[in-house]
């Protein structure tokens, strides 16, 4: 079953390609802008979305800000400054230490999880703000392992006005930036956030990308019951894990629920563009 799910995990890379370069031209010009604003942390999904918009929109017309806290590895800022030479986009780096700092000092006991929340927070104010100043949109970097695990800031690095990358599993991920020559050294590292020093997404979450996105793959893409994926072969504590993570983070993956008074509210049920001729 794992060889199986391995080869249907695997993508058309060009076909892919077209697709999401068309998409993010689509998407910006469908707004009425011709400018992206990319946050780039060096790990492999913000560089193929860098490299991705590039191809896109003309590298001049995108924006890539590295925004590194005291403790980001120096390994992360190298392969950010890597992608911008590689893709000729325009550049800026903004420190947030003194930013989130003062925050940080209130609550001495502050865990890691709080820092992280807020650091993801700070760097989307800087990517908003960056917005109007270049005139563009904020592009999305997390993928789709990330979005249905809920593994994201609220408000934070899952904030964005498009997503090109956020249907491609991690291990397709991967495969697409192979596919457009990102240098290996960025593909094959261990994934993370970079929020503080040593830590790792799979280090985080418990299990590998390669493992739960084939069991993701028959939970969403092909809709088994949790007893089927246990008969594929999968661990029921682990089917069961990644099934709790799914249902709680649901709210991120949804507009604000409004209380409805009378009439279509301005959230759910709201009349789309094309309903009004548009």
């Amino acid at each position: 079953m794992s060889k199986d799910l391995t080869t249907e995990l695997t993508i058309d890379a060009g076909q892919v390609r077209s697709t999401l370069t068309g998409f993010i031209r689509s998407e910006i010009a469908s707004a009425g802008f011709s400018h992206a604003v990319i946050g780039l942390s060096g790990g492999i999904d913000s560089v193929l979305a860098c490299y991705l918009a590039a191809e896109a929109l003309g590298p001049q017309n995108v924006l890539a800000i590295r925004m590194p806290y005291r403790d980001s590895s120096q390994e992360s800022l190298d392969h950010a400054q890597m992608t911008i030479e590689a893709t000729g986009v325009q550049a800026m780096t903004v420190e947030i230490t003194p930013m989130v700092e003062p925050l940080f000092q209130l609550y001495p006991d502050i865990s890691d999880l709080r820092k992280g929340n807020i650091m993801a927070r700070q760097r989307m104010i800087i990517l908003y703000d960056q917005s109007v100043v270049f005139n563009g949109l904020v592009v999305g970097t997390g993928n789709k392992t990330e979005i249905l695990l809920g593994y994201a800031t609220l408000f934070g690095d899952s904030a964005c006005a498009f997503n090109p990358i956020g249907d491609l599993y991690k291990t397709q991920v991967r495969q697409l930036a192979r596919a457009l020559g990102i240098p290996e050294v960025i593909v094959g590292k261990a994934p993370s956030a970079d929020l503080w020093a040593g830590q790792t997404d799979e280090g985080e979450l418990g299990f590998t990308y390669a493992e739960v996105d084939k069991l993701l793959f028959l939970l969403v893409d092909k809709r088994y019951s949790p007893q089927q994926c246990i008969e594929a072969g999968f661990a029921e504590p682990f089917v069961h894990t990644v099934i709790q993570r799914i249902r709680r983070s649901q709210f991120k993956r949804t507009p604000p629920p409004i209380g409805k008074l009378n009439g279509p509210a301005a959230g759910y049920g709201f009349p789309e563009l094309p309903d009004w001729g548009a």
